[in-house]
Formats: structure tokens, C-alpha cells, sequence
């Protein structure tokens, strides 16, 4: 940075700079007093003492701070220091620092949850995902109806998103059967149906799949009880069945009034309230607000663990509305309900889409009556939002980018609660210069497009 750089406002550094000018002058008055008015009376000497101890403590907190600024002005780019990761490495190994890596709780359930995780493990292995088990439609409901057991849909793709697999197991267990009694059925649902036969419970199941697969982190149900989802309509009709309530709720023309879950006492994991107790952060979507989201808050316990945590607490918002749950939302709609059902410090932060949708995909989900969402920031001046270009269209659908929202999230994090923990200083710096390498990385990789395409 040039000179006049460090003028600017905003820089937060130039306040501390001159805070610890100001404790060199009180440690300089007050020594000064004791060493040539030595006649002071008990009074004047306390005083003085008092104006030296208070001038150290001054001082303490500019460098504190100072560093810590200088430190979040490093990582957004402004002053541009390399970190040779190879030294880092050589100093702690990078197992041992994903390890030490900030721990991350993600509540939720569908695939946007699973495609934020296969990001988010290339910055740490203490992601703990909290899965919602109310899901009855498609092959586990199948499967939750024949069997009895919990359905194994949300956890599986959770499970492989974390995975250390070849991409041939991770197309064997995506694999669905195109025709027979197992129609539509997936291998990885019927490899956790066979685990949770040889296990004394669900919860066990998913923990043998996990070391099968070599799962960074943890997966967890967030109940082991039979749950089941239940939405009173603005029209007075009860929906029963989580693939049941957007579908009616929809072809009713009545928004979603009340959700609930029976039994309404369904009893959380024990492991799962011990994570929230001791995240970073907690981190709630992406994914279906009323069917993948909520579910987990409702269950008892988890809010208010939630709530009580110290964790930073992050909702992801979702890029397109769904029919039927969030026809007509914005940013702050999605924000509210969940203040709504818990309380307005469930949510701390929101993090939220500006990228531009294509008119084409716009028409296409129009036909599925699903919009944009928007950011409406007048609505929004209660709540830390952070602006970023995180969707991607893929294969005809609009999704989160898996790799760049990971990496905002980290950074959201990073700035928020690494940077105030000087024990996690020497992480702090090492995720940055990895955020730093990734960036370089794909930029090679568009340059090489793009001179492909050219020639």
C-alpha cells in the first residue's frame, strides 16, 4: 500500500496507531510526575501509578488491534504479503491445521446442504452437518415405509459430499436403478439401509458408512425418532408428509401458517447439541426454509442450544424461491420466518446471491413458478449481509457454487471469529493464503478456457 493509502478512511489502522501514541505520553506523564515531584503526597503517587498502568493497558490494546487490522487488510488484498505455504506446512502439517480448523455446525437437509460441504472440507475437517430426517418422498420414503428406518436420502449425499472416495465409488453409491422393484432406488440408500440392519441404530449406520468412506468431519441425524412434518395452511387445511406440504400448499393457493413435527418431543442427538455448543459457527440452509431448515430448529433442544451458543450464527439464503414454500420471498422474508418461530438472535448474519440469473433460466423457472430471490436491503438493516456472486447454472438448474460460497463462508467466519482469537492467529493466516491460492488457481483454469476457446 502507498502512503496515501494509509490515510484513507476505513483502514483501521491510523486509530490504534495514534491510541498508542496517546499510552506512550500517560506512561510518560506519569513517570515523569513520580520521578521529579518526589514530595507527592500517598494520593498523587496512586494517581500517577495509576496513569502509567493505564497508558501499558492503552498501548496493549493498540498493537492488539492494530495487528488484527493489519492482519484483515493482508487477507482482503491490500497489502500484498505471500505466505510460503510449504514453510507453514513445515512448521504444522495441513491435516493438523484442518484439524485446528474453525469448527463449522451446518443445519439443514436437501442437496443444497450437501453442496456446500463438498466445498467447505478443503478449509477444515471440523464440520459437524445436522441432517433433517423428515424427508418420506421418493426413495426414502420408500424405504422409510418398508423398512421402518429413518430415511437415508439427505444423509447419504451429505455423507459422499464429505467423502475421501474415488469417483467410481461416488457413482456406484449415486446409482439408481432404472427399472424393476428397485426402480429409482439408490445404491447408497440401500448400502445404509443393509449398515443400519448390522447396527444397534440409525445413528451408528451413518457413523460405520462414515469410516467406510472416509468422511472429513461428522454427519449426524438430528433425531433418531420416527419425525414427521405437519404445516397448518393459511386456509385452516393440515398438510401431513414433508413431500406432501409445498405440493398442497401450492395447488391450495395458501402459504404455510404454522409448521410443526411430530411427535413434537422427538428427542435430539446428544452429539449434535454438543457441536453447536462448541462451534465457531453455526450455519443454517442452504436448502428448503420450511423442509429442510426449520425442521432441525424444531426439534427440542436444538434452538435454543443454537441461541445460547457463542458460535457466529449464518443463514445462506437461497438463490430461487420455491413453489409452494417461499413463493413471493426475499432475502428478508426467508430472515423473518426464522426469527418468527425462534427469536431474533437465531440469525446473525445472512449471506445472499447478486449474481445475475439469465433471462433464459429466469422463463425456465417461471414455469415452475419459482422466482428470484431478492435482496431487499431496506429490510435488512438489523442484520450483517453479505453480498456475493455465489450461484452457478448447471446442467439447466441454478445452484449455489459449491467451491466460491465455501470460501465466502470461510472468509465470513475468518473475519468475524478467527481474528478476534489469538490462539487461531497462526490458522487464520494459513486459510488465508490457501483462500489466496484457490483464487490463483482458478484463474489459471479460466485463462486456460478461455485460450482454448479462442483457438
Amino acid at each position: 500500500m502507498r502512503l496515501s493509502d494509509w490515510l484513507k478512511p476505513g483502514i483501521r489502522v491510523k486509530r490504534w496507531f495514534f491510541a498508542g501514541l496517546f499510552g506512550v505520553l500517560l506512561i510518560a506523564l506519569g513517570f515523569t510526575e513520580l520521578v521529579n515531584h518526589r514530595l507527592y503526597d500517598a494520593y498523587y503517587k496512586v494517581f500517577y501509578m495509576c496513569l502509567n498502568i493505564t497508558g501499558v493497558f492503552v498501548i496493549y490494546i493498540s498493537v492488539s488491534e492494530g495487528v488484527k487490522s493489519i492482519i484483515a487488510l493482508m487477507n482482503r488484498g491490500y497489502i500484498k504479503m505471500s505466505l510460503d505455504s510449504r514453510k507453514i506446512e513445515s512448521l504444522i502439517s495441513e491435516k493438523r491445521l484442518l484439524v485446528k480448523g474453525p469448527k463449522i455446525v451446518v443445519i439443514g437437509g436437501g442437496t443444497g446442504l450437501s453442496t456446500m460441504l463438498r466445498g467447505l472440507k478443503y478449509y477444515t475437517s471440523n464440520i459437524t452437518a445436522v441432517v433433517t430426517v423428515g424427508d418420506d418422498g421418493g426413495g426414502s420414503g420408500d424405504l422409510r415405509e418398508d423398512l421402518g428406518m429413518l430415511p437415508p436420502g439427505d444423509i447419504r449425499n451429505c455423507l459422499l459430499a464429505l467423502a475421501d472416495t474415488e469417483p467410481l465409488m461416488e457413482d456406484l453409491l449415486q446409482y439408481r436403478f432404472p427399472d424393476g422393484r428397485l426402480k429409482n432406488q439408490s445404491f447408497g440408500n440401500l448400502f445404509l439401509a443393509a449398515m443400519d440392519g448390522v447396527s444397534e441404530n440409525f445413528e451408528d449406520a451413518v457413523q460405520k458408512m462414515s469410516s467406510v468412506l472416509a468422511v472429513t468431519g461428522k454427519v449426524l441425524p438430528v433425531t433418531l425418532d420416527d419425525m414427521q412434518l405437519i404445516a397448518e395452511l393459511e386456509n385452516g387445511n393440515i398438510i401431513e408428509g414433508e413431500s406432501q406440504i409445498p405440493e398442497e400448499a401450492f395447488k391450495q393457493k395458501s402459504p404455510i401458517k404454522k409448521l410443526s413435527i411430530n411427535p413434537s418431543d422427538a428427542k435430539p442427538l446428544e452429539e449434535a447439541l454438543h457441536a453447536i455448543k462448541e462451534a465457531d459457527a453455526i450455519v443454517m440452509g442452504p436448502g428448503s426454509l420450511y423442509t429442510s431448515v426449520l425442521p432441525n430448529l424444531l426439534i427440542k433442544g436444538i434452538a435454543n442450544e443454537v441461541k445460547k451458543s457463542d458460535a457466529f450464527k449464518i443463514y445462506i439464503s437461497n438463490v430461487m424461491t420455491q413453489a409452494g414454500e417461499t413463493d413471493n420471498f426475499n432475502v428478508s422474508d426467508h430472515v423473518k420466518i426464522l426469527r418468527k418461530y425462534f427469536g431474533r438472535d437465531i440469525v446473525e448474519c445472512v449471506i445472499a446471491n447478486t449474481g445475475v440469473i439469465s433471462e433464459d433460466m429466469k422463463a425456465k423457472y417461471k414455469e415452475k413458478n419459482s422466482d428470484v430471490v431478492k435482496i431487499d436491503r431496506e429490510n435488512l438493516k438489523d442484520i450483517e449481509v453479505v453480498e456475493r456472486n455465489i450461484a452457478r447454472t448447471k446442467n439447466g438448474t441454478v445452484k449455489h457454487d459449491s467451491d466460491y460460497l465455501a470460501q465466502v463462508l470461510v472468509e465470513t467466519i475468518m473475519e468475524k471469529k478467527l481474528l478476534y482469537d489469538r490462539k487461531k492467529i497462526i490458522e487464520y493466516m494459513y486459510l488465508s493464503q490457501r483462500i489466496k491460492e484457490r483464487d490463483k488457481s482458478e484463474k489459471k483454469t479460466k485463462r486456460a478456457a478461455m485460450s482454448k476457446g479462442e483457438s
